[in-house]
């Protein structure tokens, strides 16, 4: 199977480096910073301690020093290295607060840059995939945008080590620290080599885990334990396991075959590096006299220097790897938006009296669509009116509130509002404009109350009880015990409730009518409800929205008679215009429809009485 290959990130790990140290400065946590050199200095400290304790104990019993001093050295470097860990643990224990709350705002920044961002690039599947990406390296504490601050601290001990170790090595001969750092570097290589085959394939990892992650979910769900228990999907299922699980192990196996590889290699390199030293060290102990307390630490010394150049070179390994998480956060962060916001002109409600919408000569096609969608809409909704625009589905109806919305702007042509392309203006201005019901509609499991206003501060609950009162849904809230601070659903609150499908209508009508916008709009919210119940609820919004523009859109015509006026649409073009009677009266294809929609309530109601 081709693979594609993995995207070079925007940015480089000193470019991240910066940022993750602005992001600091943002926060106010500087104690991240501060955590991160004092672990780096204990540690190396406690490292040298280990060094030298050994080769200074025995060169105390070699001088035959009394009992006296050498049970106060014994005790001087256990003091020292209770010390040491004691300051360590206590910084990692302490280190969390400042990183999780640097995190927390990459975190933050994420949610508000996804709820604010243009609506386009919530469909762009490129934008899509990077908001994935973006909130899955912020994920949790392995993920670079928090653990990259133990590779700074390992950073900043490795190169300390590594710069104190050379100045002890300075007393051998140099052929030992070169041979050291060349046969060092090799094996760094050869676990380098593992590590990139298996970046490479991190795609193909991931889609094998992924796929059996996805049955796993599937089988868990409530939603598919009917089909999976009448159609016996059970074995259908495991056999797709199976298979994926077979998958994975095929492709660990390889890692695990790469990791042996490069094992052998670096144990086979450990050896030849210790042989040399040893046979070295143990000349020049020969020939000098050399005192075997510095053959100890000079040996210790070699292995040291060994791991010091390992952890630079693993370190700086590891912050590219981390470097990749925190760029695509970045990258989600400034990705490109259409619309203007700050910079646009404001819309408040002392800008206009009156709010008029016009699409004038408007097309609109889909990224990546063939054709267009809607072809050069003209249509004028006066302030007060009632639209109705219907259509058969993929007619273009949805496509075109969404430009009224705008949450698009037109491929060709203006969408104006009070004669004035909508594009001058601060986007979020133009959207308080509006209030909308879609066929999803949003509903969180909070309280009753904070659905209707659509937040828990500054809550107006006299005009809470006004439009859940005008909604026709009183009675039923104030019959529950908590009243209007009970909780929608039981994923979260085990005193949650469940609302019918029409009551659930008639929330959405209670926040519209909280919101008091201008202008209203109904894209199907009641297509799931009976065509009784769906004339009932236009009904409820007809009579509280008078004196506001709404517009409504229903595949089910007698719901949109009350109308002011009635667009037909077909193939993206507005077909017929006009009253119901007007339209009836004209005998083209919403008369058609109508007549073939009017018939078959009857003949279903005939059955019902039959």
């Amino acid at each position: 199977m081709e693979r594609k290959k993995n995207k070079k990130p925007q940015y480089n790990m000193w470019q991240n480096t910066k940022y993750m140290f602005q992001t600091v400065h943002r926060c106010r946590h500087y104690s991240v910073i501060v955590v991160c050199i004092l672990l780096a200095v204990f540690q190396v400290c406690s490292r040298l301690t280990e060094l030298f304790l050994s080769p200074v104990i025995l060169s105390c019993v070699e001088r035959a020093v009394s009992l006296k001093e050498l049970v106060g050295t014994i005790l001087f470097f256990s003091i020292l290295m209770f010390v040491w860990s004691g300051l360590t643990a206590y910084l990692k224990t302490a280190k969390q607060s400042g990183r999780i709350s640097v995190r927390s705002k990459m975190i933050v920044d994420l949610i508000y840059k996804a709820c604010s961002t243009s609506y386009p690039n919530l469909e762009d599947q490129d934008i899509i995939k990077m908001k994935q990406n973006a909130h899955d390296a912020v994920s949790g504490n392995h993920k670079g945008t928090e653990a990259v601050w133990d590779t700074y601290t390992m950073i900043i001990q490795n190169i300390a080590g590594f710069v104190i170790y050379l100045f002890l090595l300075t007393a051998t001969d140099p052929i030992i620290i070169g041979i050291t750092i060349i046969t060092t570097i090799l094996g760094y290589m050869a676990n380098l080599y593992v590590r990139d085959w298996r970046y490479n394939h991190k795609e193909e990892e991931a889609e094998y885990l992924n796929r059996s992650y996805y049955v796993l979910r599937k089988a868990e769900e409530v939603k598919i334990a009917k089909d999976l228990r009448i159609f016996g999907m059970g074995e259908w299922l495991e056999d797709i396991y199976n298979n994926a699980i077979r998958l994975c192990r095929r492709f660990f196996a390889k890692v695990e075959k790469r990791k042996l590889a490069a094992d052998i290699w670096s144990v086979l390199l450990a050896f030849l590096r210790n042989g040399i030293a040893y046979i070295y060290l143990l000349s020049i102990t020969l020939k000098q006299q050399l005192p075997a307390s510095q053959f100890l630490l000079y040996f210790a010394v070699v292995g040291g220097f060994t791991s010091w150049i390992n952890g630079i070179l693993s370190s700086f390994g590891k912050l590219y790897e981390q470097s990749i998480d925190i760029s695509k956060v970045r990258e989600f962060m400034d990705i490109k938006e259409p619309f203007i916001f700050e910079k646009g002109e404001k819309v408040t409600p002392a800008s206009f009296s009156e709010y008029c919408l016009e699409l004038k000569d408007v097309s609109f096609r889909y990224p990546g669509a063939e054709k267009d969608t809607l072809h050069h809409i003209n249509l004028l909704i006066q302030p007060g009116e009632k639209l109705a625009v219907v259509g058969l589905n993929g007619a273009g109806k949805t496509t075109l509130v969404k430009l009224l919305c705008g949450y698009y702007d037109p491929t060709e042509g203006q969408v104006l509002l009070n004669g004035r392309d909508i594009r001058q203006f601060n986007r979020k201005d133009y959207y308080t404009l509006f209030s909308a019901v879609f066929q999803e509609f949003s509903v969180l499991e909070v309280q009753l109350s904070e659905n209707i206003t659509q937040s828990y501060q500054n809550m107006d609950m006299e005009l809470v009880k006004e439009c859940v009162e005008k909604a026709g849904l009183k009675e039923k809230i104030e019959s529950l015990p908590q009243k209007y601070q009970t909780h929608l659903g039981k994923k979260i609150f085990e005193d949650g409730i469940e609302l019918s499908g029409g009551e659930m209508q008639r929330l959405m009508l209670a926040r519209a009518l909280y919101k008091n916008a201008p202008i209203l709009v109904l894209d199907e919210p009641t297509a799931a409800l009976d065509p009784l119940a769906e004339h009932d609820i236009y009904q409820k919004y007809h009579t509280m929205m008078k004196g506001r523009t709404s517009i409504y859109i229903s595949h089910r015509l007698a719901s949109t008679r009350f109308c002011d006026r009635i667009i037909y649409l077909k193939n993206g073009r507005i077909e017929e215009s006009g009253t119901h009677k007007e339209l009836l009266d004209f005998g083209g294809e919403y008369a058609e429809m109508f007549q073939v929609q009017s018939k078959y309530y009857k003949e279903e109601n005939y059955g019902t009485e039959g």
